[in-house]
């Protein structure tokens, strides 16, 4: 007799076609992984069978069919009546009596007016090539056994919503086909505690190394729908299998909302506004961050592809569960090496901004609507603006060029769907809904990272195609990357490279951090009252503000770090100059005024000096952070604008003293800047110090020349090519390599003049640094540089 009910100890991962891969993947845990510590809350599942049998009891089988065969497959123009056709068709239905009993007697086992979710599991569900993400119903805090009767029942009617029918159509699946099995499973007091999702891998590039949570206060749906801005954590899977910090990334979200349940039980969830205190803190700590992302490597090693997965935290015992699991649908089938790079040409006014999904831009009519009824109003190739979506609006979106919303992660409905449809989406955006008007033309970019702008009017822009697996690499010199932005990192790290040979602290401490260090360490002592609330809001969360410092500014380098790991990424120190460090929050009051800040406070000098020597310590403790606590041992650190042998050892002294010590630590290897003339004149007693150089060109030029690069009246003297300039090259590779230590330029004349470039190589320089949009003509005119080297050897 094939079974009504199987419990998920009966279930198996290859009982797709019997209870749907929601729950197949339920039992598979429940039965493999238990015994390695994940946790999977009990319960069961109609099967298939139940669900022939209530279509042959109530004979609908072929009146559905016919309903179906009625639709307008060209426009869907009669989707909604459809739809609801379909779906009062099963609610006028009856469940068998076997089939009601059977469901009573296992939701007795799980105990008698237990609180339970009930959630629909399509049998075609979860494929790698269709997620079914959101097509069908779930219904949370339902007690009592005819209230879950009437539960299964909807959930067999969502097989018909509008946007299931039309998400079948599009996949190709016959409706015929696809049947629904419905879990119920032992509700997770979430709604007391937080909820979210993960993924096994960055959700907007691909990248395979990190896993990625969000997650809010109270039940999930607010993240699945969007309604909320949630809580991110980025965690680094090689960190955490050799047992160090994985948590390389944290950002705290809005959380406006809780969703929780109804004021009496069984009376479904209501969404109440979040206290202030509460959204200003993180709904996990970093032990139960490790233990999720520890979970999800489990899984997916278990399943062995890159995998999606919902989890609940009970308020009432404060244990974490997996409540879902099902395969990565997006990035897990898309080629990360073919690569589409989109530029703007030129930008215009920003009328609004939020979380970038993707890295496409699209142009065209803003049409700001406020629910799905209004579809009609929406017409091809238009961009939506709206509040929040739900799965009501997949027929709507796969008519938009680009979807823009208020409220929402990078996990919501919008962001899943918009992946999934290949369009570009700017979701949290606050406001977007108020600034754009409906009518108006607009811009959506996408392309400069995790950001995403919506700029008035139409903006051109182009689009380079690249097939990373065609391009070669040099053969003797190393490519490298320039880099400042973590949110590009994981995008860069496909690029053909051989690491990081610059990466600037300026942009993270400008970008992220926005605060000068100095100001966090004597906060008290401030007397600019609105930069004092600037960094109240800034660290909001945190009761040390240096923390905020150290734990932004060792996210963000280890982001990076990350993205390359194992190749090296060389982190050069802080060189703000002294007018730039004053325009930080708070930072008036701790820089001196310079009239030539290019050669002045900048730098190695300011390490040591009383002015500045705590902030640095801050910047050594946020390294230290990254190479030990994470393990992300592939941080090398660089020193710039060191003028003097003095000048090296008291920096390398202070250094030693906030835990960057050598001697300790063999595998630390520190590089100064070559941008001074002193430093290749003194190149061989720096060498002594130092374990490689890396030449400034921007610099060496400036000072050999003696051109403020910053000057216009006499930029046209500005030349790398210069022959001065290049007998200082020169003369820093020869003595580099005889003194055995690593020499590299970073600059972007090795790009823009291929004789550069054979200039270079033909001195033997070690590796060369570019900036992403140079990079890959860069490795172009280093191979023609090393083939016509070839040629005259």
């Amino acid at each position: 007799m094939k079974p009504f009910i199987k419990k998920f100890e009966e279930i198996l991962i290859n009982d797709v076609s019997i209870v749907g891969g929601k729950n197949a993947s339920l039992g598979e845990m429940y039965n493999k992984l238990s015994t390695k510590g994940i946790k999977v809350p009990p319960g069961f599942a109609t099967t298939a069978f139940a669900f022939e049998a209530f279509l042959e009891y109530n004979q609908l089988a072929a009146r559905l069919e016919n309903i179906i065969t009625g639709l307008d497959r060209t426009l869907f123009s009669n989707l909604k009546e459809t739809g609801a056709s379909a779906r009062k068709l099963i609610m006028d239905g009856e469940l068998p009596k076997d089939l009601k009993d059977e469901i009573v007697e296992a939701y007795n086992i799980l105990g008698a007016e237990t609180t339970v979710a009930v959630r629909s599991s399509a049998t075609a569900e979860d494929l790698p090539q269709a997620s079914f993400a959101g097509q069908h119903e779930s219904y949370l805090n339902v007690k009592g056994a005819n209230n879950l009767l009437m539960a299964i029942k909807k959930c067999y009617a969502s097989l018909y919503t509008d946007r299931a029918i039309k998400y079948r159509e599009d996949k190709g699946f016959v409706h015929s086909k696809v049947y629904l099995s419905v879990g119920v499973q032992k509700m997770v007091r979430s709604d007391k505690a937080s909820s979210g999702v993960g993924f096994t891998l960055d959700p907007e590039s691909g990248f395979r190394n990190v896993i990625h949570l969000s997650g809010v206060w109270g039940l999930g749906e607010n993240l699945v729908q969007g309604t909320v801005t949630p809580d991110e954590y980025y965690v680094f899977k090689t960190s955490l299998r050799n047992g160090k910090n994985g948590i390389i990334q944290k950002k705290l979200g809005t959380k406006e909302l809780t969703m929780v349940y109804g004021e009496t039980q069984g009376a479904g969830t209501i969404n109440v506004e979040t206290p202030v205190a509460r959204r200003n803190e993180y709904i996990l700590d970093d032990i139960e961050i490790t233990k999720l992302a520890n979970w999800a490597l489990i899984i997916e090693d278990h399943y062995q592809k890159p995998m999606d997965i919902e989890w609940a935290k009970d308020g009432l015992s404060g244990e974490i569960f997996i409540i879902q699991a099902r395969p990565e649908t997006v990035h897990s089938l898309i080629n990360p090496m073919l690569f589409s790079e989109y530029k703007l040409l030129y930008k215009s006014e920003v009328l609004c901004s939020g979380n970038a999904i993707g890295s496409k831009v699209a142009t065209g009519i803003a049409r700001v609507l406020q629910s799905p009824k209004e579809m009609d109003k929406l017409k091809k190739g238009e961009i939506l603006i709206t509040d929040v979506t739900s799965p009501d609006w997949d027929p709507l979106l796969q008519k938009c060029a680009a979807i823009v919303t208020n409220k929402g992660g990078r996990t919501s409905h919008a962001s899943i769907v918009a992946r999934e449809l290949g369009v570009p989406a700017i979701v949290g955006c606050g406001n977007a809904t108020e600034i754009i008007r409906d009518g108006d033309e607009i811009t959506i970019s996408c392309c400069e990272g995790k950001t995403g702008y919506i700029y008035k009017g139409k903006i051109g822009y182009r689009i380079k195609e690249t097939d990373f697996s065609n391009i070669k690499k040099p053969k003797v010199t190393k490519p490298m990357l320039i880099v400042g932005d973590p949110d590009q990192a994981f995008k860069l790290s496909f690029y053909p490279n051989d690491g990081v040979g610059l990466m600037r602290l300026e942009f993270i401490i400008n970008h992220f951090i926005k605060v000068h260090p100095m100001a966090l360490i004597h906060f008290d002592k401030l007397t600019d009252d609105i930069a004092r609330k600037q960094i109240e809001e800034l660290t909001s969360s945190y009761k040390d503000k240096k923390k905020y410092f150290v734990d932004k500014l060792s996210q963000g380098i280890a982001t990076i770090a990350a993205a390359f790991y194992p190749k090296d990424v060389i982190v050069r120190l802080s060189d703000f100059k002294s007018n730039e460090y004053a325009n930080l929050i708070g930072g008036k009051e701790f820089e001196p005024h310079e009239e030539n800040p290019m050669i002045g406070f900048r730098g190695a000098s300011r390490y040591y000096h009383p002015l500045y020597k705590e902030g640095f310590n801050l910047e050594c403790q946020a390294i230290k952070k990254v190479r030990n606590d994470m393990g992300l041992s592939n941080i090398k650190l660089m020193v710039p604008f060191c003028r003097t042998i003095q000048e090296a050892h008291k920096v390398l002294d202070v250094m030693m003293a906030n835990g960057l010590d050598r001697n300790k630590d063999h595998s630390l290897q520190i590089f100064m800047m070559a941008e001074i003339p002193s430093n290749v004149l003194l190149a061989d007693k720096f060498a002594e110090l130092f374990d490689g150089f890396s030449i400034g060109s921007n610099d060496l030029t400036q000072l050999t020349l003696g051109v403020d690069r910053d000057s216009e009246l006499v930029s046209e003297i500005f030349d790398e090519q210069d022959d001065a300039v290049k007998m200082m090259i020169t003369l820093m590779i020869d003595k580099a390599k005889y003194c055995r230590v690593k020499v590299g330029l970073c600059g972007q004349a090795p790009s823009d003049i291929p004789q550069f470039a054979q200039f270079l190589v033909r001195k033997g320089i070690d590796s060369i640094s570019f900036n992403p949009d140079a990079f890959l003509k860069g490795i172009q005119n280093i191979i023609a540089a090393e083939q016509k080297l070839t040629v005259l050897l």
